[in-house]
């Protein structure tokens, strides 16, 4: 299985909104976090990211098809680098693909000086950071009475 990381383009906005929108879909309806979860957002909010000047959006590839997205925000100054989002679609999930994607982008942009965030409740994901070196920082918000987002650092 090869895994890469294709930089996508703003052209690009609408098939990763696509793609968000169904990667996000099931944690969207458990945790129903309206304002905050990737998979409710209009495409409006991914173009706005795009034309950010610190963010590099990639399509995560396995074998030449389109799996996930990664978008790393690394303003290349003494600021920490972040993920956010990363998504795999759930029909290619439990095979690797998100970690060899971690790694790909700290291949890329540098392996230390890390964040990100994500959810308490999904203990999959929490391994899965941890595994990767991640550690948490202790900081927490609290999204709603079913949703706390926890945050990391590398």
């Amino acid at each position: 299985m090869n895994i890469t990381l294709v930089r996508a383009s703003m052209d690009d906005a609408p098939t990763i909104w696509q793609m968000q929108r169904a990667a996000f879909a099931e944690l969207l309806s458990t945790y129903q976090d309206f304002d905050t979860n990737p998979g409710n957002e209009p495409l409006e909010k991914v173009q706005s990211r795009f034309a950010m000047p610190a963010t590099h959006f990639y399509f995560i590839r396995v074998d030449g098809v389109n799996t996930g997205a990664i978008r790393v925000v690394d303003a290349h100054n003494a600021s920490p680098k972040r993920i956010s989002p990363l998504f795999v679609l759930p029909e290619f999930r439990g095979r690797g693909v998100a970690q060899a994607a971690i790694r790909e982008a700290e291949r890329i942009h540098g392996d230390t000086g890390w964040t990100l965030g994500t959810i308490l409740q999904e203990k999959a994901n929490c391994h899965l950071y941890e595994k990767m070196g991640y550690r948490p920082t202790g900081d927490t918000q609290i999204i709603n009475d079913r949703m706390t987002l926890v945050f990391y650092a590398k």
